[in-house]
């Protein structure tokens, strides 16, 4: 069972709290994004949809964006992270899944199968070395996915809003008959504040797919440093999901750092610059265990 520490910070957060706070932050170093944004680019693939990714060539452990249902590779958290690495001359990359923002693909037609093939391909094809994963809600559940399936291409996991599993886990806990009547539908349908709609639909095969991507049952075995920030007024994915991930992954190193006015985005300017220190302090542990 890992070992787990709810903090409100780590050593090296420590010291920028205390030089100065949140607010010591360079504006510079998260607005100047808007200056160097890189550009798109698109990789093609045998008999699947092309995905469209920026990235910036850089030093080791490099840093992989998963951004979250419906989203892309536009928000504000992978616009702070690519000017963080900029910055510090490490690498990164940020992508859109199949059916998302710029890539190929509808995104009806995507399953978490999918989306974890992409994750995949992205750590195959386009990156080098063992990268720092940072994944944003349901891309939390697909860094999860790709550190079990490419522990060496895994360096370290950080997880915002991690949703692992949730999709499957809230529609079990409907009423027997509630689920039956959206079986009998053939489909879900989920409200949401996210969404031009006002909603999310899931169809019964979607579900049934995800079911086998699951990770929440058993020991997770994942062995490199994991950290996990949640906002405790989250009203889409439960902080304790976050706690749960945290007791089943093997490490012996993880920390859950809780937001007490965090909501799901977690996209305030004190949010951003709580990942990007947690990033930071990662990379000086990598870097000095080598």
């Amino acid at each position: 069972m890992a070992a787990v520490a709810l903090r409100s910070c780590r050593r090296g957060l420590s010291h920028i709290l205390s030089n100065g706070g949140l607010a010591a932050l360079s504006s510079q170093r998260l607005e100047g994004v808007r200056r160097h944004k890189s550009t798109v680019q698109y990789a093609s693939r045998p008999d699947l949809p092309k995905l469209a990714y920026r990235r910036v060539k850089g030093k080791s452990p490099g840093v992989v964006f998963l951004p979250g249902y419906g989203s892309n590779m536009n928000g504000q958290k992978a616009e702070a992270l690519e000017e963080f690495c900029r910055s510090l001359g490490h690498a990164y990359l940020r992508f859109d899944y199949t059916g998302h923002g710029a890539s190929d693909g509808v995104l009806s037609e995507g399953t978490i199968g999918t989306w974890k093939k992409d994750v995949l391909f992205v750590l195959d094809e386009l990156v080098e070395g063992p990268q720092i994963m940072v994944g944003s809600s349901i891309g939390g559940w697909f860094m999860l996915l790709a550190a079990i399936a490419r522990p060496e291409k895994t360096a370290a996991l950080v997880g915002i809003s991690t949703a692992a599993d949730h999709i499957v886990t809230l529609f079990n806990s409907l009423p027997l008959e509630t689920r039956k009547e959206f079986e009998e539908k053939g489909e879900w349908t989920v409200p949401t504040k996210h969404s031009e709609e006002g909603h999310y639909k899931f169809s019964m095969d979607f579900l049934k797919e995800a079911e086998n991507h699951c990770v929440l049952q058993s020991p997770i075995p994942i062995t490199c440093p994991v950290r996990l920030i949640h906002g405790l007024k989250d009203e889409d994915v439960p902080w304790h999901i976050s706690l749960q991930v945290a007791e089943r992954v093997l490490s012996p190193d993880v920390d859950v750092i809780l937001r007490r006015h965090g909501q799901h985005r977690m996209s305030d300017r004190d949010d951003i610059k709580l990942m990007v220190y947690t990033i930071d302090d990662l990379i000086d542990k990598l870097t000095t265990l080598v």
